[in-house]
């Protein structure tokens, strides 16, 4: 593919992944992608040649980078109270910016549902954020790493439905507290 056409298939992930952040999948066709994008049929098909089933892995490819992309540098060195806690502002900060508009919350309620190729994009998001926790929890030496580490995870994600439900920033707030009150103590 050349650069222009990385280009062209990115601005349409891009937009794709705006859309259904907004109106959901369900509420998502290509032709609202090729309106948002200024592209032809033909050029949908060229970059995504299954349509819709194509194109929904590429957005849940895209989110699921997103989620790990904006925790870094943080993510990369869990070692001390002092990181983790800058991790979990970073985390905050990020979600309450994004709202109901979270590609986490996409990735799990709706994409993560549309074929077993986005629901394995979806698990592999999953197991490398654990294994980036775990490591952290295991540095800093606390008792089962790995079960801390999921905690952490669940209480993002259960956090993160609650304020895209709600619009309270706070349940993931007190669930981060939570799953953290191991590592800063």
């Amino acid at each position: 593919m050349t650069a222009k056409g990385a280009a062209t298939r990115q601005r349409i992930v891009d937009a794709a992944a705006q859309l259904i952040r907004t109106a959901g999948a369900a509420g998502t066709s290509l032709d609202d992608v090729r309106a948002a994008t200024a592209t032809s049929k033909s050029q949908l098909f060229h970059y995504f040649p299954d349509g819709r089933a194509d194109l929904l892995l590429a957005v849940a490819e895209h989110e699921a980078a997103q989620v790990l992309a904006v925790q870094r540098p943080w993510l990369d060195d869990l070692t001390t109270r002092e990181s983790w806690r800058q991790w979990r502002d970073a985390v905050l900060r990020h979600y309450v910016e994004l709202g109901d508009r979270c590609p986490l919350g996409v990735l799990t309620a709706e994409l993560g549902k549309s074929s077993p190729e986005t629901r394995a994009v979806v698990g592999e998001l999953y197991d490398t954020w654990e294994a980036e926790l775990a490591r952290g929890t295991q540095a800093m030496g606390v008792e089962r790493p790995l079960e801390v580490a999921r905690a952490i995870l669940v209480a993002i994600q259960g956090g993160v439905v609650m304020l895209r439900a709600t619009g309270r920033v706070s349940y993931l707030e007190t669930g981060l507290d939570a799953g953290l009150a191991p590592l800063l103590r």
